[in-house]
This record gives C-alpha cells, sequence and structure tokens, in this order.
C-alpha cells in the first residue's frame, strides 16, 4: 500500500539542530510543509554529498515555508559529531534527525531489516501532516535536491489550486492543466 495521501506516523525524536539538541515530532512538523530526507548512515561517503546539496538549497526551502529534516539511524550524539567533523555536513542549518530505534524508518517504510539502515527515502510533507510525494531508491544513487524542491513548488502549487495539475517536467510559472472530459485523447 502506498503512503501518498496518508498521514505521516506518531513519532519523537531527538535531533541535533543549530549547535543544540532539539525535540523533532510529527506535532512539531504540522503547520509547516516539510521534506524528510532519509539517508542510511552518518559518516558514510555519499550521504555527506546530499547533506552538502540541501545545505546549499536551504534558503530555497525556507523561502518557501519549509523545513528540512535529514534522518538517519543514528543517534544525535552522531549528527552532532557528523556535524562538526564533516566540511559538508557542517553547513547543515536543519535538523539532524536521530532514528536509533527505526520508528520513522519503519513508519515511513525504507526501513532495511538485514542492515538496520534506511534506503534513500525522499518525502514532501504537507502542513497537515499528510505525505504528498515519496521518492525511495537504493542507497547508491545518491539524489539531486532541485528535483525536490521541483516537487515542492508542484505540491505547493496543486494545494493552493485545487482542480489543477501540474504536468511532466512542470516548473513554477509554467502552464498548468485544469482536466475536463473534454481534454481526453486529446494531449
Amino acid at each position: 500500500m502506498s503512503l501518498i495521501n496518508t498521514q505521516i506516523p506518531e513519532f519523537k525524536a531527538q535531533a541535533f539542530h543549530n549547535g543544540k539538541f532539539v525535540e523533532v515530532s510529527n506535532e512539531s512538523m504540522k503547520g509547516k510543509w516539510s521534506v524528510v530526507i532519509f539517508m542510511p548512515a552518518a559518516f558514510t561517503f555519499n550521504c555527506p554529498t546530499e547533506v552538502e546539496d540541501a545545505a546549499d538549497n536551504y534558503a530555497e526551502f525556507q523561502k518557501m515555508g519549509a523545513e528540512v529534516y535529514i534522518v538517519t539511524t543514528d543517534t544525535h550524539f552522531s549528527h552532532k559529531v557528523w556535524h562538526e567533523t564533516s566540511p559538508a555536513v557542517g553547513k547543515a542549518k536543519f535538523p539532524l534527525v536521530g532514528d536509533p530505534t527505526h520508528t520513522l524508518t519503519r513508519g515511513f517504510d525504507v526501513h532495511i531489516d538485514a542492515d538496520g539502515l534506511a534506503y534513500r527515502g525522499t518525502f514532501v510533507v504537507n502542513p497537515d501532516g499528510v505525505i504528498k510525494t515519496l521518492e525511495i531508491h537504493s542507497n547508491e544513487i545518491a539524489r539531486d535536491v532541485k528535483e525536490t524542491l521541483r516537487k515542492l513548488k508542484a505540491a505547493q502549487y496543486t494545494a493552493a489550486h485545487p482542480g489543477e495539475v501540474c504536468p511532466a517536467k512542470w516548473n513554477e510559472g509554467a502552464k498548468t492543466i485544469a482536466p475536463s472530459i473534454d481534454l481526453v485523447g486529446k494531449i
């Protein structure tokens, strides 16, 4: 069963954020758009490149009223040291969420039982806590945050414009489609 249009699971987790340990929960995510990015583990090879990509684009997420959450199966203590020792991860101004109990990886269906790690999953969550987009893929393939930004913009656009859909390769400012019976077989 797909997680699309379902509520995010109930959770409470510890995160390292701007030099402090903070609690993040499903309740604290409500009221704003959220982008939840799962990674296998801290101190790996590909993960810092993705944290850096998210950090380099963080101002754009903030401009869109969205918070970014990086989640690994490590503890928030590990995230503190990861932030302090990796130049790429050190750029992060968003919460680095620890999930050592695997509550989040299991709740978002990205858990790898055999390894106790997470697949690379990306979720766009609306202010009501409903998952609007998701992408999950194998861990050897890193993501491009620009595509996540495009999906966030599309989700925000369609939320603000019910009855319209964003066609393939849609980008902000491009034409949308208002579905109707008159368009069937004509596109």
